[in-house]
């Protein structure tokens, strides 16, 4: 793990290092997905399989993934046809619901093009295999090319995307990070419920769970919400649904923001988000009026912590001249390409730079695309939607395979109690499937052991659920539980599991930002996951103290009640200024007895 990232903490600022160019290149020397974005010339005398200085190729195309090349789909054969629709339902697979298809492009990526006529009657043959597979097809983009004709060549770039069934529709999760004031709960509100902003916050309203947030206008707690796509790209939200449940019904593609604070004060309450929720994305917003500011550079450093990939938004462009904005962007790429960073700003100014923005983003972890939006005049807002359209899951379909055939494991992150409903747990399921009806046990409790409990219900995106799988996030409904036995920070898992829990364990560490030095008898607040508690330095292995940027393992220990770890968990400590980043490498084990389930239980808990 890299140190350097300590700089984001601690303030430090070193000249931008790093050419652009070497960042951007894929397999093959070219840029990903770069080939196609603009009209290439070619030089003369180029032979066909030849490559000269600067060809207009794409990266080989890749067996595995959801992006397929295709040169041409001219009146195939039933044969070939078939063929083609086994093929286009394995990259559908592989992308959870959604592909892309280069046609005009050969499997070594070379752009050939087709003429008007060739490329019409492909389309025609991909939307038949589309409707075979029960798909919609829409072109993101057409590029000319010049390869060796006096005809005009295009090549078209297609998404190919599943019409929902049976509540299966891809779901990312996005964590909004930035500074307070900087337009966070406005831009979630506006992408949302479909109206722009008044300028002074009207759209914001709809989000805030407590009357304090309203009078204030600053997010003190999490929120959710949900944006979604149609099979054809088209964006659902509250202006044309009036439920969650018809956004769900419509969409082929959710995106669920994760609403976070602003504030120094809340920065407990973001890092929890940022832990326990395992986004896939962040989302960070910056104002162009104040530029980076406050919790800016600190929420950046967390989000390149734990390693989420992350994307930057410049609100409120409709309040400042140009330079003004022009000067927020050149700060942030010069803060990403810093050494600490090593980032390659990539900034958004049309629909084309959003394509291209969504497919490098999830190919290459540098890249990071800047978009500069109103959320009053609305201004580059469609942008930002043809991005979130279009970008791709991290996982494939196999690594969710892998995930799925795991013991079950829910996270629990909310408590809540439901009139009539009883009890309700909020979370993800990290592993494995969890079914309605199912019985799972849950701890630890503070005396390190594990209670029965029944799955009454499932909730997922505010609407009935009969079926949970692995990375999806929803609330369960537990019945008559006792809410008081249950705490944030607890795991469901299957009884068969045999969970392992500790209150001593070891990690491998890097002190990122500390005032003096760090020892022995030192306490720290530790988020592992949806774990949170305060935990004592028990033991430096090979050292006496720790300074800022150095890296030891450390025997850690909590104060309160054991929890359940995992090896190589993903860790992060905080004390005030201090800040710290690692994994866990060891765990000292409580055993439990094997009768440890039924001692636990009083009277009514048992309940199958």
């Amino acid at each position: 793990m890299d140190s350097r990232v300590s700089e984001l903490f601690g303030g430090c600022c070193r000249p931008a290092g790093g050419g652009a160019g070497a960042a951007l290149r894929g397999r093959g020397g070219a840029a990903p997905g770069g080939g196609g974005c603009s009209k290439t010339k070619k030089k003369n005398g180029r032979s066909r399989g030849g490559k000269a200085n600067n060809p207009p190729y794409l990266p080989p195309e890749a067996e595995d993934g959801n992006i397929e090349y295709k040169l041409k789909l001219v009146n195939p054969s039933q044969y070939r046809f078939e063929h083609l629709v086994t093929q286009m339902k394995w990259r559908l697979q592989e992308g959870r619901g959604e592909a892309v298809y280069q046609i005009g492009v050969e499997d070594n990526g070379l752009l050939v093009g087709l003429s008007e006529e060739e490329m019409r009657a492909s389309l025609k043959t991909l939307r038949r295999m589309a409707e075979k597979v029960g798909a919609d097809i829409t072109v993101l983009r057409e590029r000319e090319v010049d390869y060796d004709s006096d005809v005009p060549r295009k090549i078209t770039e297609v998404l190919v995307r599943k019409v929902p069934d049976n509540q299966q529709f891809l779901d990312l999760r996005v964590a909004v990070l930035g500074n307070v004031d900087s337009g966070k709960s406005t831009l979630l509100g506006v992408l949302t419920q479909g109206e722009l902003d008044n300028g002074r916050g009207r759209a914001r309203l709809n989000l805030f769970r407590h009357l304090h947030e309203i009078q204030s206008g600053r997010t003190s707690s999490i929120s959710f919400e949900i944006l979604g796509f149609n099979s054809k790209g088209e964006v659902v939200n509250y202006s044309d649904s009036r439920t969650a449940e018809e956004i769900c019904e419509s969409s082929s593609k959710m995106i669920t923001f994760i609403d976070l604070a602003g504030h120094h004060k809340y920065l407990k309450t973001t890092i929890f988000g940022l832990t326990s929720y395992c986004p896939d994305f962040a989302m960070l917003v910056v104002s162009a009026n104040t530029g980076i500011a406050g919790t800016t550079r600190e929420h950046l450093g967390l989000a390149m912590a734990l390693k989420v990939p992350f994307f930057i938004v410049i609100s409120k462009v409709d309040l400042c001249s140009k330079a003004t904005v022009e000067r927020t962007v050149k700060q942030l790429e010069r803060i990403l390409k810093q050494p600490g960073c090593n980032k390659l700003p990539l900034l958004v100014n049309s629909d084309d730079d959003a394509v291209t923005a969504a497919q490098q983003f999830a190919q290459s972890p540098n890249i990071t695309p800047i978009f500069t939006l109103s959320s009053v005049s609305g201004e580059n807002l469609d942008l930002l939607k043809v991005f979130l359209n279009i970008l791709p899951p991290l996982t494939n379909s196999k690594e969710q395979e892998e995930l799925m055939q795991q013991h079950t494991e829910f996270q629990v992150d909310e408590i809540y109690t439901v009139p009539e409903v009883g009890t309700v747990v909020g979370g993800t399921l990290s592993s494995g499937i969890c079914r309605e009806g199912e019985n799972l046990v849950v701890g630890p409790t503070d005396d390190g052991k594990f209670l029965r409990l029944k799955v009454c219900s499932i909730q997922r995106n505010r609407s009935a659920c009969r079926v949970l799988r692995a990375g999806q996030a929803a609330t369960l409904a537990l019945g008559p539980f006792d809410r008081s036995l249950l705490r944030k920070g607890m795991v469901m898992v299957s009884p068969e599991m045999n969970p392992t829990i500790c209150s001593v364990f070891e990690a491998e560490i890097v002190l990122l930002f500390h005032a003096t030095t760090f020892r022995k008898g030192f306490q720290v607040t530790v988020h592992v996951g949806n774990v949170r508690q305060t935990a004592i330095v028990e033991k430096i292995h090979g050292k006496d103290k720790l300074r800022t940027g150095e890296k030891a393992v450390v025997c850690f220990r909590f104060i309160k009640h054991p929890e359940y770890l995992k090896i190589g968990a993903k860790l992060l400590f905080r004390e005030g200024v201090t800040k710290g980043i690692g994994h866990v490498t060891n765990l000292q084990a409580i055993t439990t007895k094997e009768n440890s389930l039924e001692e636990s239980l009083g009277p009514g808990q048992l309940s199958f």
